[in-house]
């Protein structure tokens, strides 16, 4: 066995403030080889990337390593001090992290800001600097590199930041690479071609990674070795095969229990974590995942469980037996728990050649350059009680397809017919009445809520606008709304950053539930939340709709949810829907070669499932200032002919009614074109 390239022994940090002290790591140990890839997985606020960042010192304020020690190349950089992490900073350790707006600076331009390491690390001129940034913009994959070296940070799409985030990282060539979330706000295509970029580089110069990540899917594909780690402390660590084929932790089995893959599979309801992690501002004694675990015993609230075992170590008393034929099967109970949704039928919401274009334009006083169509005549119905659920990449255009049901934005032409009522050519008056039956539930929970509001006072405040009840009625709703999401009637007098991610998503929920609407659009309501809390949510969002008749239009790049939640499924690509069915028929048979691109993408977190046959998703997105002639799809299409550049596809229904696709070529067998 090789020297480990880094090496993390009883790792100890707090991070001290006024008011507590937080033990944020306790004891973590482990060990990383030359070229290997370790994933570190676990819920927000586990310690993951308290760990990969403390490698390098860049712990929060008041943060400190109290204990242990980080030996890296065979150096202990805590004892080196913050001159010794500088020169390894960026240098021989690159990092990616989660946000690459936030951790780029919008004040240089991309060239500058790839060149900006090796003016720091390395005794080179400003010309050879900026050169061999050009080299490595052009290595990660990055179109015109040339070009993009004088653009500024938000001139670019959110993939192609990643990229310059990932080129300023190993400008340097360093031996490892941490990347932080890196995929996470990214639609599947962008997430794979990021993730591929990743591999193949750290494959042409031998770089060792670690990769934070709460996505079990990109786990399963990307490492050789996973930490799961759970309130500060490695409650797991394997190889990723033996991990997936056999977990022993308790806290393991449930978070692979709470995918949505598994409620498809097994017609369940997702399983959920009850409770929430310790505080860890306060001692620990005993396995802390004891609270929130079926087995727990005695023993488990007594004694804190040693991490034992070589290959495969685990710290749980109750482990599950290697014998197990499925997570949770002696705790999930056999039968189906999915109850399915009672559709009152009839159409709700009708669109019909609905259009949105956005004038380009040089700056306020400038002359418009032309238009963007973000949506470019989209035809369809969404039942009473059912979930519509829309898929694709970002930029598609349903975002925007949400905001003109919702009233925040106008159409340029066609109707949004809601209870037969078009609510396109209603006055703005008119327009309010009909308002509070469609609300919007945002994607940030945090943003979408005024940080000088109480709960109380959040949740109150549609209610004060419409009219409705004097102050003790509107109290009353408010109580009944908090015990709907499942948070305690005190949170009134609590501020929106007092709640964790998820306790805030269903404040979210309960906001657009005050006026009792009948359509509710949820744009990407669970894409930041780790894996066992985006259960909780989605759980609750089908809990509701069947208790109050609900109808979701829900919007995500996620299809995995979109799969489990949806009953049909609208496949949205440069402005158009390009598919539209049951949501089990579109993805047993898909019919557009994108739809079938999309799911060939996703990250099945599965590391044994090994499919020869899919043809992950390729190209780039045209733009929507100036969309492809004929069939948009056709200049990434691998099945486009001449007829495709010239005419547009109209919707049709080669598998019979209800399951229609704008193609020329569907795809009726499974990767055989037929002629429409």
């Amino acid at each position: 066995m090789s020297e480990p390239l880094l090496s993390v022994d009883d790792l100890h940090v707090e991070i001290a403030s006024r008011e507590r002290t937080v033990h944020a790591l306790d004891g973590v140990s482990l060990d990383l080889a030359p070229g290997e890839a370790l994933g570190v997985v676990g819920e927000s606020g586990s310690g993951k990337t308290m760990t990969a960042l403390s490698v390098l010192g860049l712990l929060p304020s008041g943060g400190a390593i109290t204990r242990g020690s980080v030996r890296f190349d065979g150096e202990d950089l805590v004892a080196g001090g913050e001159k010794r992490l500088r020169d390894v900073r960026g240098n021989t350790i690159g990092v990616v992290f989660q946000d690459p707006l936030t951790s780029l600076n919008p004040t240089m331009t991309i060239g500058a800001q790839v060149a900006e390491p090796l003016l720091l690390h390395h005794d080179i001129s400003k010309k050879e600097a900026l050169s061999r940034a050009q080299d490595m913009l052009g290595f990660v994959g990055m179109p015109q590199p040339a070009e993009r070296m004088r653009n500024y940070p938000h001139q670019l799409s959110g993939g192609m930041r990643q990229r310059v985030a990932i080129a300023m990282a190993l400008v340097c060539e360093p031996k490892l690479l941490i990347a932080d979330e890196p995929t996470t706000a990214l639609d599947v295509t962008t997430q794979h071609q990021i993730l591929e970029l990743i591999d193949d580089l750290r494959s042409r110069l031998g770089m060792a990674m670690i990769l934070v990540t709460h996505d079990l899917g990109v786990i399963a594909n990307r490492v050789d070795r996973v930490a799961v780690m759970y309130a500060g402390k490695i409650a797991e660590r394997a190889g990723v095969r033996s991990l997936f084929r056999a977990p022993r932790h308790r806290y393991t089995e449930a978070l692979f229990a709470a995918l949505p893959e598994k409620a498809v599979v097994g017609a369940t309801e997702l399983w959920t974590i009850p409770g929430l992690p310790p505080n860890l501002a306060v001692e620990q004694h005993g396995c802390r995942f004891a609270a929130r675990c079926a087995f727990a015993t005695d023993v488990c609230r007594a004694e804190e469980p040693p991490l034992t075992g070589d290959d495969h170590a685990f710290a749980c008393f109750h482990p599950v037996p290697l014998q197990a034929a499925d997570p949770l099967d002696d705790v999930v109970p056999g039968e189906a728990r999915h109850t399915p949704v009672v559709k009152s039928g009839g159409p709700l919401l009708e669109l019909t050649d609905l259009r949105k274009d956005f004038p380009l334009s040089g700056g306020p006083f400038a002359r418009s350059r032309g238009t963007v169509s973000a949506v470019g005549g989209v035809t369809l119905t969404v039942q009473k009680g059912e979930t519509f659920g829309m898929v694709g990449e970002s930029g598609c255009g349903k975002t925007t397809i949400g905001r003109m049901v919702a009233g925040l934005e106008d159409p340029t032409s066609g109707s949004i017919a809601f209870e037969g009522q078009d609510l396109a050519t209603m006055s703005r008056a008119q327009r309010r009445e009909h308002r509070r039956n469609i609300q919007l539930m945002f994607q940030d929970s945090t943003a979408a809520m005024d940080p000088r509001m109480r709960v109380g006072a959040i949740l109150r405040e549609p209610l004060v606008i419409q009219g409705v009840g004097d102050r003790a009625e509107q109290d009353r709703v408010v109580g009944e709304l908090l015990d709907a999401v499942g948070l305690p009637r005190g949170a009134v007098d609590r501020y929106p950053h007092e709640f964790s991610g998820g306790q805030r998503q269903r404040l979210g929920l309960a906001r657009a539930l005050t006026l009792s609407p009948d359509l509710i659009v949820a744009d990407e309501p669970v894409s930041a939340l780790d894996v066992s809390v985006q259960a909780q949510i989605l759980n609750l969002m089908r809990e509701l709709q069947r208790d109050r008749e609900l109808t979701y239009l829900f919007i995500s790049h996620d299809l995995a949810v979109i799969r489990y939640l949806a009953d049909t499924v609208g496949v949205m690509y440069l402005g158009k829907l390009v598919e539209c069915g049951p949501a089990d028929e579109v993805y047993a048979h898909p019919l557009h070669p994108y739809t079938r691109g999309l799911l060939d993408t996703v990250n099945v977190p599965d590391p044994e499932q090994v499919d020869d046959t899919r043809t992950p998703l390729g190209g780039e997105t045209p733009s929507a200032a100036n969309p492809p002639s004929g069939c948009r799809f056709r200049t990434r299409c691998p099945i486009a002919q001449d007829i495709c550049a010239t005419v547009e596809p109209a919707a049709t229904t080669p598998l019979g009614a209800g399951h229609q696709v704008a193609c020329h070529f569907p795809l009726v067998e499974e990767g055989a074109p037929a002629a429409a």
